[in-house]
C-alpha cells in the first residue's frame, strides 16, 4: 500500500545521498505526484504517444521503469498485435512493487499490452529491435558521460519511425530564469505539503545524484546519437518531455 512521503520530515544529523530503496518505493507515487509539475498529464500523454508510434510485432522499453507508471499507461493505449513491453530498472524494490502494480493491472484491466518487469542496468542492457523507448526522469540519474552512449543504443535498436520520449528535469543556463522556475517549483512543493525543511532536506540528498542538462543539451546529444528530429512536446516549470524521432 502506498504511504505518505514524510522520508524527510524529521531533521537529520547527515544527508545522505538519493537512492530508490524500499522506504522511497514506499512512498514513491505520492512523493512523485507532489513533487513533480506536470507528471500525471506526461504519464498519461506517454500512453498516447506509445499508442501512435507502437509498431505491430516489436518491443517497447521503458527504461528506468520505477513502479512502472508510464508501463501502466502504455498498456491502456497500444492496441496493435503482438506488442509488448519490458519495463527495466536497477532497483530490486522498485522492481518488485512495479511487478505487484502490473498484476494488480491484469486483474481489473481485461485485454492490455503484455508486459514484464526486469531488474538490470540499462547502461549494461542489449536492447533488440523496438518501436518506442521510454526514459520518464531517468537520463538525469544517468552519469553524464554514459549518457550520449545510452541513446546512441537506443537510436541503434528503435526501428525506422520508432519514437523515443525523454522526460527530464531542466536547468537554465540564464540565472534569472534558473533562479524564477526553481523558485516556482519549490513553491509548487509547498502547495503540496512539504514543509521548507523536507524541501532543503530532498534538495541535499537528491543534488549530488540527478544532474539535469538544459534543453538545448538534450537537443544536440539527441541529434549527435543520431535521431532526426527532435522537438518539447510538454513543459511545466523546470520540467519537460521530448519527442525524439528516427
Amino acid at each position: 500500500m502506498n504511504e505518505v512521503d514524510k522520508l524527510f520530515s524529521a531533521p537529520l544529523a547527515q544527508v545522505s545521498d538519493f537512492v530508490f530503496d524500499a522506504d522511497v518505493a514506499r512512498v514513491f507515487p505520492d512523493m512523485i505526484k507532489r513533487s513533480v509539475p506536470g507528471y500525471p498529464t506526461i504519464i498519461e500523454s506517454i500512453g498516447l504517444i506509445a499508442g501512435q508510434y507502437a509498431r505491430p510485432h516489436s518491443l517497447i522499453y521503458d527504461l528506468g521503469s520505477s513502479l512502472g507508471a508510464a508501463t501502466q499507461a502504455m498498456r491502456r493505449h497500444v492496441r496493435v498485435p503482438d506488442c509488448r513491453i519490458i519495463a527495466v530498472d536497477s532497483s530490486a524494490a522498485m522492481t518488485e512493487r512495479c511487478q505487484e502494480y502490473l498484476q494488480a493491472q491484469d486483474a481489473m484491466v481485461e485485454e492490455l499490452t503484455p508486459a514484464e518487469v526486469m531488474q538490470a542496468d540499462i547502461l549494461e542492457l542489449p536492447l533488440k529491435s523496438c518501436s518506442v523507448v521510454v526514459l520518464n526522469f531517468t537520463l538525469q540519474f544517468v552519469a553524464p558521460d554514459k549518457r550520449l552512449e545510452l541513446l546512441e543504443a537506443i537510436y541503434t535498436a528503435l526501428l525506422p519511425g520508432g519514437v523515443l520520449i525523454l522526460s527530464e528535469k531542466l536547468r537554465f543556463d540564464d540565472p534569472n530564469t534558473q533562479r524564477s522556475l526553481e523558485n516556482m517549483h519549490y513553491a509548487f512543493k509547498r502547495a503540496n505539503g512539504y514543509s521548507e525543511l523536507e524541501i532543503a532536506q530532498k534538495r541535499s540528498a537528491i543534488e549530488k545524484v540527478m544532474l539535469p542538462d538544459t534543453l538545448e543539451t538534450h537537443l544536440a546529444r539527441l541529434q549527435e546519437a543520431g535521431f532526426s528530429h527532435s522537438h518539447s512536446w510538454f513543459q511545466s516549470l523546470n520540467f519537460c518531455s521530448i519527442m525524439a524521432h528516427k
